[in-house]
């Protein structure tokens, strides 16, 4: 499993620096409506610095139909593993988003809800379900743009009760052969922290991503990324006493096509 890893980072790696660059898409049709998707493959999926896949690759789809008002809906799709949450090693996540998008005061807002629901888990096992309301604000300064979120849940994963994620980060265009490097700090607060499993903690990335234009077939993001969590070993989701191996710092590569 590394040695796949490695190598999906060592062809993302080599996507950022040979791609050719990438053009803006166009809104699809004519009734206000821009249906967009994506496809992609990653060495792990991580979710606010922990694997959600014990470490394993992931592959991923997501939909969106955005309206020219700023209202849109969505969905996405993951395989999933957590050690002791059922009998079969591939369980599937599927969300849905619904939001609406604006700007205002040159920033650009995003206000929704996400409902992740998780397939697959044993019966009896503690329930996995949850909905988050999210904010999320971007501003650009030249060729760096500045980003911020916060995320509200009454009940968050494993009913660890209420939730709250607050994280800020920036992306730089550096004008180098399309590089943009990119970095993000949060904060993960957890009222009910030994049903979840962790601490409440603190998570932080650094990521080299370059997008490239596959003509009228859309693009292809390829990105490599460092991520890690304030959890110790000792007191990540322990099963009989061990920690496990998916708070820890990792690399992390992708490629992802968008059309």
């Amino acid at each position: 499993m590394r040695a796949r890893s490695a190598l999906l980072g060592l062809v993302a790696l080599a996507a950022i620096w040979f791609a050719t660059p990438a053009q803006a898409q166009t809104a699809i049709g004519q009734t206000g409506l821009t249906v967009s998707g994506s496809l992609g493959i990653q060495s792990d999926y991580l979710f606010r610095g922990i694997s959600q896949t014990a470490s394993r690759m992931a592959g991923q789809a997501s939909v969106e139909v955005l309206h020219s008002s700023g209202l849109y809906i969505g969905g996405f799709i993951s395989n999933v593993y957590f050690a002791p949450a059922g009998a079969f090693p591939q369980r599937s996540e599927i969300d849905g988003l619904v939001g609406y998008r604006f700007t205002a005061m040159d920033i650009n807002f995003d206000i929704g809800a996400v409902w992740y629901t998780y397939l697959g888990t044993r019966a009896g096992f503690p329930r996995m379900n949850y909905v988050e309301a999210v904010l999320k604000a971007t501003r650009e300064f030249g060729p760096v743009t500045v980003n911020g979120m916060v995320a509200l849940s009454p009940n968050y994963f494993l009913s660890s009760g209420f939730s709250a994620y607050v994280e800020g980060g920036a992306d730089w265009t550096t004008g180098w052969n399309g590089i943009v490097l990119g970095g993000r700090l949060g904060y993960q607060h957890i009222a009910r922290t030994a049903v979840f499993g962790t601490p409440s903690y603190a998570t932080w990335n650094l990521t080299v991503s370059r997008t490239f234009d596959l003509g009228s077939y859309g693009n292809l993001v390829a990105s490599v990324g460092y991520f890690d969590t304030s959890i110790g070993r000792n007191r990540c989701v322990p099963i009989g006493g061990v920690g496990q191996n998916i708070c820890g710092p990792r690399a992390l590569g992708a490629l992802t096509w968008k059309f």
